[in-house]
């Protein structure tokens, strides 16, 4: 019997619970947002208005299994917000870059949000990217905005799967740091489509390789800049490891041809 009450036992899923809350205008797509999550499934516990996703990611080699609450944005269920929020660890405001007034909004729904759950971390979420040729709001106002108001910036597209992950991401280890999670606080923001393309074709090439190219010379340029400020800023541990050979050597007199660059943080292909 003892086996078998064993045997009934799962082993815990994930290593961490974090209860997000996202919120938004109506039709600024927080749905299209969640629908494109893996291994979500959604429930509706307690009202129609109100459903919430799980999901789980892998931040720092722990699990961290997200629940998802999302409302539907009308004014009706702004009870709902003050009921939830209390107990939310993290929140994501959510706009619409092609359509100006849910930006707007967004400062409706940040005092509602400060009113019943101050202090908890936030992470401001410009919805359909895809669409940025319909573009009502600009990159850097909804950037000074974020800013100003000590939250985290995504501008994200479902449809082409571009930075989901990355601002659950941020957003949970910005909860996970407030817990006292101090070694999961490190950025993990994509910035622009440019960066993930130089990332892409610098992993699988040298600065050499680069030049038989069929690009540009322009972007070859941008490449070979990108690849040569990466090879800079190795980790220090790598650096530790070479000391004893060097010392041996006449060259570990010589001074460097150039001090260490700062780390980039986005490669932008004019």
């Amino acid at each position: 019997m003892a086996m078998e009450r064993n045997s009934c036992q799962q082993p815990k899923q994930y290593d961490y619970l974090l209860k997000f809350l996202l919120v938004g205008d109506s039709d600024v797509g927080k749905q299209e947002i969640l629908c494109g999550l893996e291994d979500g499934s959604s429930e509706s516990p307690f009202c129609s208005g109100s459903a919430y996703k799980t999901t789980t990611i892998l931040l720092e080699g722990k699990r961290v299994k997200l629940q998802l609450w999302d409302t539907s944005g009308q004014g009706r269920f702004c009870t709902i917000i003050r009921s939830y929020s209390r107990g939310a660890q993290g929140i994501l405001l959510v706009y619409d870059i092609t359509n100006k007034w849910s930006f707007d909004g967004i400062d409706r729904w940040l005092k509602e949000v400060e009113e019943h759950a101050p202090g908890v971390p936030k992470v401001l979420v410009g919805n359909r990217l895809h669409l940025a040729f319909k573009r009502q709001v600009g990159t850097r106002e909804a950037e000074m905005y974020a800013a100003k108001n000590s939250m985290a910036f995504f501008e994200v597209s479902p449809l082409c799967d571009f930075n989901i992950t990355e601002s659950f991401s941020e957003l949970s280890r910005r909860a996970l740091h407030r817990n006292g999670m101090e070694r999961l606080w490190r950025s993990n923001k994509v910035l622009s489509l440019q960066e993930l393309c130089c990332r892409a074709i610098v992993a699988k090439t040298t600065v050499y390789g680069i030049e038989q190219l069929p690009l540009p010379i322009c972007i070859k340029s941008h490449l070979k800049s990108y690849a040569m400020t990466r090879s800079t800023t190795l980790p220090s541990s790598g650096k530790k490891r070479n000391t004893s050979s060097a010392l041996s050597s006449p060259a570990a007199t010589l001074p460097a041809t150039r001090p260490p660059s700062a780390p980039r943080n986005s490669c932008i292909i004019a």
